[in-house]
């Protein structure tokens, strides 16, 4: 597959080495502009692109940057991608550490719905609960003891089935977490966030998740 990546921060960059090195092409894309990729380009075999090339010609868009940057993406950037293009979101709303205040996902509103709702594009959420060094470093063949599991969720069957198989690829076992409206099981707070978990903990732990946040996940 050709893959754009938006964003090269720590979940970006980590993706970005991965999915070179397993023989993807990757266009990677940040706000600053291609030429401040270059080192990243060098290390990995991708090509620094802008945010509309990481979304054109390619097989799946990871969006990986912080969620106060969302709404100031470019306003046309998904406009003329096909329906199905799989987007996979891998944001997290913190805000009290970094996004301050978004009404909607205050009010309830799960944090890639909101995601969905400002690109105007469906997303599948994916690796969102793992920290970024485990992600680049934890990945295990296939039936390996403890292989970490990591939940995917997402409204269509066919695109999550793609995103099922790329997390399988980068040696993690896949757990369907249901509709994108289920998404807020693995939202910061719960507990599969921030956790390497088998297929059977993640399913045990997306089941105990409860809607409300907690103080330390809610703007003050």
């Amino acid at each position: 597959m050709k893959i754009g990546i938006i964003g090269a921060g720590h979940i970006g960059g980590t993706l970005t080495r991965r999915l070179t090195a397993l023989g993807y092409t990757v266009l990677v894309a940040n706000s600053r502009g291609p030429e401040t990729l270059g080192d990243l380009a060098a290390e990995t075999g991708a090509t620094a692109v802008t945010p509309h090339e990481a979304v054109k010609g390619v097989d799946l868009v990871v969006l990986t940057i912080p969620e106060k940057n969302v709404p100031h993406l470019p306003h046309d950037l998904f406009a003329n991608v096909p329906p199905a293009l799989p987007v996979v979101d891998t944001g997290n709303y913190y805000p009290q550490q970094r996004d301050g205040r978004i009404a909607a996902i205050e009010d309830g509103l799960p944090e890639s719905r909101w995601v969905a709702q400002m690109i105007g594009h469906p997303v599948i959420k994916a690796f969102n609960n793992i920290y970024f060094l485990h992600l680049l470093e934890n990945g295990r063949p296939p039936g390996t003891p403890g292989r970490i599991a990591l939940p995917v969720a997402g409204d269509d069957p066919i695109v999550k089935a793609i995103v099922l198989d790329l997390v399988h690829d980068l040696g993690f076992d896949a757990v369907d977490a249901g509709g994108l409206d289920e998404s807020w099981r693995q939202q910061p707070g719960t507990p599969v966030y921030a956790t390497d978990l088998d297929i059977a903990g993640v399913k045990k732990a997306l089941s105990e998740a409860r809607p409300e946040r907690t103080d330390q996940w809610k703007a003050r």
